[in-house]
């Protein structure tokens, strides 16, 4: 009797949605002074390129929409871990946005029952002005938390956080890092039933990482709490989630067995196409694309991005700059189609750049030493060297592409190989005694 309480209580719903729906309207919806506006307003009117607007942005685009979610029925149940899995752009954030209520519904309904701990970006729902500790009080009284019960949890908070050195500093003096530590250690030990994780952890060094992941799973598990996990890392998917739901275009593509959702989202990954438009998607980060941006990034002489182990995969990009650069470096971050890391290319030099051009770049690389299967990268533009380097851009698209294998001596490629194919070794002696 005592289990079927149990059963019956692990199955009481916290999260209802249904038909929930989120438009977007395409272009920058204000100049942020009354200003700028006006002149925006009256270069309209003229017919003129608005002086307030990114540069390389298609006006064409003003004015027309995009559905980041386009009906999502969804039911999350008390102690829960659901993965939240899909394509860059198929909705993923938007719909914990949504559920955090930070932004609203175009369409749809929403039922809660209980409060919401969200994790989804950097330094969300700090004041950067206050200190760490300051920071933890101001979370807790957000919940509805009295002071005694933050008290009695903030030793916890500190410890867990690993940022107890620096706990009475101004947050805005932390690292990326240290700014993850300690948001995850509030929403995770501050009194909510429900936790909302975007890809946040990937900032964390590892330790931490497996550190965070051990402390949802008690949370869902022992705990009761719900937890929504967001990543592209399919492994922290398997270790964490019980259940996955998959994005794609807006829509719940497939709701179910975690291993079942990863198979669907890699499905997703299409590489019939070659060319790709860059000056409206979205970038990892606030500052990308705003002092460089990608404009196009097409696979050149192909009418599919699937290549030979012994091809060149070659890559053409066009590109401005709204200010002078002495030095322009692009790299590239390969993954598996499961979003495993695979490695990164070696920085490279575009040269200097001036405003008023439109750049093309043509490049190279060399994927012999890929093992047979589909991969895709993200292209990372930045200035100064590697170890010191700042973003310029970074759009969110993933540039899919396939290898093949024309060894006929090789079987199929196997999943526990990995995904790195070394050259033969060198026989540099055989024989035999006697």
């Amino acid at each position: 009797m005592e289990n079927q309480t149990h059963a019956q209580n692990q199955r009481v719903p916290v999260i209802q949605v249904s038909g929930l729906k989120k438009q977007y309207k395409l272009g920058q919806i204000g100049g942020g002074t009354l200003t700028h506006d006006l002149q925006s307003w009256w270069a309209r009117v003229r017919g003129k390129e608005d002086p307030n607007t990114v540069i390389g942005t298609d006006a064409r685009l003003f004015g027309k929409t995009f559905m980041a979610l386009n009906g999502v029925d969804l039911t999350v149940y008390k102690g829960e871990a659901l993965g939240i899995i899909g394509r860059n752009g198929a909705g993923k954030s938007t719909l914990l946005k949504i559920l955090s209520r930070i932004t609203a519904p175009t369409e749809g309904e929403i039922r809660l029952r209980g409060r919401v701990a969200s994790m989804l970006e950097v330094g969300t729902g700090f004041n950067n002005e206050m200190t760490g500790r300051e920071n933890i009080y101001m979370n807790g009284a957000i919940l509805g938390m009295t002071r005694a019960e933050v008290d009695s949890k903030i030793d916890q908070i500190i410890e867990f956080s690993e940022c107890g050195d620096f706990i009475d500093t101004p947050v805005k003096r932390y690292s990326s890092g240290m700014f993850v530590k300690l948001a995850f250690s509030v929403a995770a030990h501050l009194d909510s039933e429900i936790m909302v994780m975007d890809e946040v952890l990937a900032v964390g060094d590892m330790k931490f990482q497996q550190k965070c992941l051990g402390k949802m799973s008690d949370v869902a598990g022992q705990e009761g709490r719900t937890v929504l996990y967001v990543s592209h890392n399919m492994s922290t998917i398997r270790q964490l989630c019980t259940r996955c739901v998959v994005l794609d275009q807006g829509r719940v593509i497939f709701d179910g067995d975690v291993e079942q959702a990863i198979a669907v989202y890699m499905e997703t990954t299409d590489v019939n196409v070659v060319h790709y438009d860059l000056l409206d998607v979205s970038r990892m980060n606030a500052s990308a694309g705003k002092r460089m941006r990608l404009e196009t990034l097409d696979f050149v002489g192909k009418e599919s991005s699937v290549f030979a182990d012994t091809e060149k995969i070659r890559v053409r990009i066009t590109w401005r700059v709204s200010e002078p650069f002495a030095g322009v470096h692009l790299k590239l971050n390969l993954h598996f189609r499961d979003s495993t890391p695979v490695g990164i290319t070696h920085p490279v030099n575009l040269g200097a750049a001036v405003p008023g051009k439109l750049y093309t770049t043509e490049f190279e690389f060399d994927p012999s030493l890929l093992g047979e299967g589909q991969y895709f990268f993200y292209v990372d533009v930045f200035d100064g060297v590697l170890t010191q380097a700042v973003c310029l851009d970074k759009p969110v698209t993933e540039f899919a592409f396939e290898v093949t294998s024309g060894d006929l001596t090789m079987p199929e490629w196997a999943p526990g190989w990995g995904r790195i194919h070394f050259p033969p070794v060198k026989v540099l002696e055989n024989g035999y005694d006697g």
